[in-house]
C-alpha cells in the first residue's frame, strides 16, 4: 500500500483554528498565533496518525470569479478575514513550509479546486490522496483511492474518514453526484439556495430515479407533485448554474515529488513564534 499525499484545505484550518482557540495564544512580538497553531495541530495529527509520503498545503480566494458571476449571491455572506487572523495568514507560508510542505497556492480558483485537482492527479499515477477539509462540498471527490478527512466542528478526536461507502450513507447519492445534489438541496454555507421546497431526501430520491440534474430537469414536466414540478421548471438555469459552481475545476497543479516533514526545521519555525509547547512536541518526534 502506496503511503498517501496529504492535502490541506487550508483557509479552513486556519479559520476554523481562529476561531477554536483564545487569541491570547500570541508570539514573541505581540501578535496572535491561535490560527497558526491550531491549524498545525490539525494537521500534524494526521500526518502521525497517516504518514503522508508528501503534504500538500493549497490556498487560493474565497470566491473564484466565474462563480460568482453565474450567482453574485455565491459566498456572499462569509466573513472577512478578521485583524486578528491577517497577519498570520501572511506568516502562513514561511510557516507551514518550515515543516516541509509544500504550499501551493491560485490566484483565480478556489483552494478546493487544487484539492480536487491533487486528488485526481494522486490516484492517476496509482497512489492515494487525502484530502483534510471541513467541506463537504469536497465528498465529491471520495473514491477508491481519495478519502476526505473530514474535520467536525469542535471535533477532538480527529478528522472523520469520508468514504464512497460514507457519502452515499450520508446523502443518499454517489459522490459524483454530489454536485447535482447541492444545486437541488443547495448550500447555506456558499449561498446556493438550491430548488424551492427540495430538501436533502428529495434531492437524494430525484437522483437515485434519473440519475443527474439534466436528466431531472428534462424530466420535470412528468414530475406529478405540482409544487415539485413548478419549482424544477421554473428554476432550470438557475441550478444548472448551482452545480456548476458545485463542481470543482482542474487548477493545473502537479502531482508532488515525495518529501517527507521536516520535524528540526518545524521545531525552529514554532518556537520563533512562541508556541514552545508545539517545538518541544516537534523535538521529540525529530530525536
Amino acid at each position: 500500500m502506496p503511503q498517501p499525499l496529504l492535502a490541506v484545505d487550508t483557509p479552513s484550518m486556519l479559520f476554523r483554528a481562529f476561531y477554536a482557540l483564545p487569541d491570547s495564544i500570541r508570539g514573541p512580538d505581540g501578535n496572535p498565533v491561535n490560527a497558526l497553531l491550531g491549524a498545525a495541530n490539525l494537521i500534524l495529527r494526521e500526518v502521525e496518525v497517516q504518514r503522508p509520503r508528501a503534504v500538500v498545503l493549497c490556498f487560493g480566494p474565497d470566491a473564484a470569479s466565474y462563480r460568482t458571476e453565474l450567482y453574485p449571491a455565491y459566498h456572499a455572506e462569509r466573513d472577512e478575514v478578521p485583524d486578528g487572523l491577517a497577519p498570520q495568514w501572511a506568516d502562513s507560508r514561511a510557516f507551514f513550509e518550515a515543516f516541509g510542505w509544500t504550499v501551493e497556492t491560485s490566484g483565480s480558483l478556489e483552494a478546493d479546486d487544487l484539492l480536487g485537482t491533487l486528488a485526481r492527479r494522486e490516484a492517476e499515477a496509482g497512489g492515494r490522496a487525502l484530502l483534510l477539509t471541513g467541506d463537504r462540498d469536497m465528498y465529491q471527490c471520495a473514491g477508491k483511492r481519495v478519502t476526505v478527512l473530514y474535520v467536525r466542528t469542535g471535533g477532538k478526536k480527529g478528522a472523520e474518514e469520508v468514504t464512497p461507502e460514507g457519502v452515499r450513507e450520508r446523502y443518499g447519492v454517489d459522490p459524483e453526484q454530489v454536485p447535482d445534489f447541492i444545486a437541488l438541496r443547495g448550500d447555506p454555507s456558499d449561498g446556493l439556495p438550491g430548488a424551492k421546497g427540495v430538501g436533502p431526501k428529495t434531492a437524494a430520491e430525484l437522483l437515485r430515479k434519473h440519475g443527474s440534474l439534466e436528466a431531472i430537469l428534462d424530466n420535470a414536466i412528468r414530475e406529478p407533485r405540482p409544487k415539485l414540478r413548478g419549482a424544477l421548471l421554473d428554476a432550470r438555469e438557475e441550478l444548472l448554474a448551482f452545480k456548476d459552481i458545485a463542481t470543482l475545476r482542474d487548477a493545473g497543479v502537479e502531482r508532488p515529488p515525495d518529501r517527507p516533514t521536516d520535524w528540526a526545521g518545524a521545531a525552529v519555525a514554532a518556537r520563533k513564534r512562541g508556541m514552545n509547547r508545539l517545538a518541544e512536541r516537534l523535538e521529540s518526534l525529530d530525536a
